[in-house]
Order: C-alpha cells, then structure tokens, then sequence
C-alpha cells in the first residue's frame, strides 16, 4: 500500500505524523510525506521520504502580513465559548470566514495544492493521512480516488465547530446559507479541474475517517467515525542528559512554553521571570526550558532552578510531580501519557477546551494568563503537589490513553479502512 502523508510547514503538526509513518513503513508500506519546503529537513530528519510541494510564500506572507503574532487572530476562535450567541448563525459564519481566509487558505495556497494533485496524480497513493490543516491532502486523494483521513493533535475543535455551522447553515434560507470552506474548495476543485465534490464536501472537509491519538474522556462528542490510536511521542532528536539519570530529591516541576509559543508567537504571553519569582522559595526543583532570547531577559534566578534550552518532554516529564506550561498539543500528549498534572496557562485556539477538560476531570488546573498572578500560581502548585486527587486523575487518564491500539496496531485497521474507501482509478 501507497501512503502519502501531509503536514503544513510546523513541525510540531508534523511530529504526530511520525511514529504512524513509521508503523506503515514497518508493516512494509511505501510513505513519502509532503510538505511545503520549509519542512523538508524535518521530515528527513526523521528518516522518512520528503516531497516538498508548493513555497513558503503564502505561509511567510502571512506572518509577515500579522507581524509574526497571530494572537489577535486567534482572540476570535475562541473554541470553548459556550455562550448562546457563539451558536448563533452571524457567529458561526464568522468563524468559518476568519479560519478560511486567514489561516486554511493561506496554508494550503495554490501552488501547494497543485503540487500535491501532481504527486498524487503520479505515484497514486492508496491512503492519505493528513493533519487537520493540510486539507490539500483531501484534495490530493480527491484527485486519485484514495481514501483519507486526518489524524488529530489535540480535541478536535476544527470538526465540532464544522458540525455546528452545518447545522445552523441547515436553518438558513437558501438564499443565505454562505459557505466559505465549500466555496474555497469547490473553486480550488474546479481550477485543477477535478469533480465538484457535491454531497461529499463534508468527507473532504473532515476525513473519511478521523485517527484520534487521545483518551476518550477527552475526546469531544462528534458524528464523524474514529479511529482511537495510542498517542506516541516524537519531538525530533533527544538526548539524555546526565542530570537525568538521578533521581530527584525534590518533586520536580517542570516549566516550559514549548516549541509553538518559541517559533510561532515569538513572545511569552506571561513572563517567565515573574513565574520563577513566584516559585522561587517552594520546595521543589523547577526545570525550566528557556531558549537563549528568553535567558537574556531573566533578571535573577532562583536557586531551585534548573534551566535548559531544550530537553525531550518524553525523557523529562516521566521524573516530574507536574508541568506548568502554555497548553500546546504535544505536550499536553505527553503528559497524559506520563499522568503527570498539569497546571496550563493558556488562552488560544483548543487550549481553553483542552484545560478545561483536564481541570473538570480533576487531573490538571487551569489558569487563564490574564488570571495569573504570583499567588495564584502558588497556589496551583501547592495544589498539585499535596491534593493526591490530582495525580489518580492523571494516573486514570494516562490508563486510558495506553489502553488505545499502537500505531503497529492501528496499521492493520488502516489496511481493511483503504480498501473499503478507495474509489475506482
């Protein structure tokens, strides 16, 4: 079997396709990964077949068109507001407009998706697994007739909020039921003259099916058909530093912001030398992973810490009591899989959702950045550390996340899946 798999030009979207690729390439499937060229050396650092297709011109013209900040972009999808007018038609077509015109489209501009369609349209790949940006991979097995599916990184806020405007657009007047996904894909359709997709419009926006790496308990309750997997984490290459080898004599605590808030935001939403004051005199050691932008603006920092630009979370968060950190996916993954509590200080795009569930489920608490300040934050850390609570909360979900199908045994599944979905040639 043919698999392509495709991931916008983020390496942290891309890192959960990788130990799936792997299974595929173990079972002795063919897998190339495509990629706009940004993310070539990432793929390839990964040992796996790169195809660069399209240019970083859309994505660049982008950031440079916010200023490299797209928190005020993300200020408007807020994805957990559950106030009655955020189910109202005006607001629900504005949600698809801004996801459409400021972030789908710019990441999958033309020329990625007519490089894609070429890939596909030449080495006709079988199965097409996409992360929940990259909708050319939709496209691109729309061309050949393979099957697709897109493997989550997180709760899968994109289709929830998909079915809700569905269902409101469904209330409409013909005349007003404005689609500003279908309209993109439907023109991106008819210009590389493949078939309207018609009735199929909500399979290419949402998958045939939907790989979901997390635990059920937090897995948002949707009509589309999953497929559970184990999350397994990659972050790119890892060493084991020696100060790990020791058992700590403190709980150690984990502070970071991770690679997205690093490379994407290029700022801290909180500054971390009022999070290290905060904690300064507690007993427990922090580890703080601080690139060297973030070290030069620390002013003083405590003895009980610990700073490193980078270490793996998989090797770190195993030796730790909890994380405090901005909410991304694959950390987030990570320490589930650990059942390690987590304090997340976050405010954008399926943060909110993911923090929320993880404090109503009792395993982590959650703190709004316009909501920290120094004694709330110790006050979540004492929490943590002395609630035992928490951490049988997060002992229960991280049982529940190992008791998912491994990525080698998902491959078997994918097998049966392609065959049934794939379209005559």
């Amino acid at each position: 079997m043919r698999v392509l798999m495709t991931s916008i030009a983020h390496n942290t979207h891309y890192y959960h396709l990788v130990p799936l690729a792997w299974a595929l390439k173990a079972a002795g499937h063919e897998v190339r990964v495509a990629g706009q060229p940004r993310v070539t050396d990432i793929i390839t650092g990964s040992g796996l077949t790169a195809v660069p297709v399209g240019d970083d011109e859309d994505m660049m013209e982008l950031f440079a068109e916010i200023g490299g900040d797209i928190t005020p972009y993300q200020e408007g999808l807020d994805f957990a507001e559950e106030r009655p007018e955020a189910r109202s038609w005006e607001h629900l077509l504005g949600q698809q407009t801004v996801l459409t015109s400021l972030c789908f489209a710019p990441l999958n501009g033309d020329s990625t998706m007519d490089d894609i369609v070429a890939l596909a349209r030449s080495w006709q790949p079988d199965l097409v697994i996409w992360e929940p940006f990259t909708f050319a991979g939709a496209v691109a097995a729309h061309a050949v007739g393979a099957a697709h599916a897109r493997v989550l990184w997180g709760p899968d806020v994109i289709g929830r909020a998909r079915e809700r405007f569905v269902e409101a657009k469904a209330q409409q007047a013909p005349e007003h039921r404005e689609d500003p996904m279908a309209e993109w894909l439907g023109w991106t359709l008819e210009r590389l003259g493949l078939p309207a997709a018609g009735d199929g419009m909500e399979e290419l926006l949402n998958g045939q099916w939907v790989i979901d790496p997390g635990p059920e308990s937090v897995r948002l309750d949707l009509r589309e058909p999953i497929l559970p997997m184990r999350f397994v984490p990659y972050n790119g290459p890892a060493v084991v530093p020696g100060w790990l080898s020791e058992k700590p004599k403190r709980p150690r605590v984990c502070l970071t912001q991770g690679v997205s808030g690093r490379e994407t935001h290029g700022k801290d939403a909180v500054r971390f030398q009022d999070l290290l004051a905060a904690l300064g005199d507690l007993d427990i050691e922090i580890v703080a992973t601080l690139d060297s932008t973030q070290r030069e603006n620390l002013t003083e920092v405590p003895d009980n810490v610990r700073i490193v630009d980078f270490v793996s979370m998989d090797v770190l968060l195993p030796s730790c009591a909890m994380i405090i950190y901005h909410g991304g996916a694959g950390t987030s993954a990570t320490a589930l899989l650990h059942g390690v509590p987590q304090v997340v200080i976050g405010a954008h795009w399926d943060v909110p959702v993911r923090a929320r569930q993880l404090d109503d489920l009792g395993a982590g608490i959650f703190i709004r950045p316009e909501d920290l300040d120094a004694a709330t934050l110790r006050a979540a850390v004492q929490r943590v550390l002395t609630e035992p609570s928490l951490q049988r909360a997060a002992d229960r979900l991280r049982a529940e996340m190992r008791s998912n199908p491994t990525p080698a045994e998902t491959v078997t599944v994918l097998e049966r899946l392609s065959r049934s979905h794939r379209q005559p040639r």
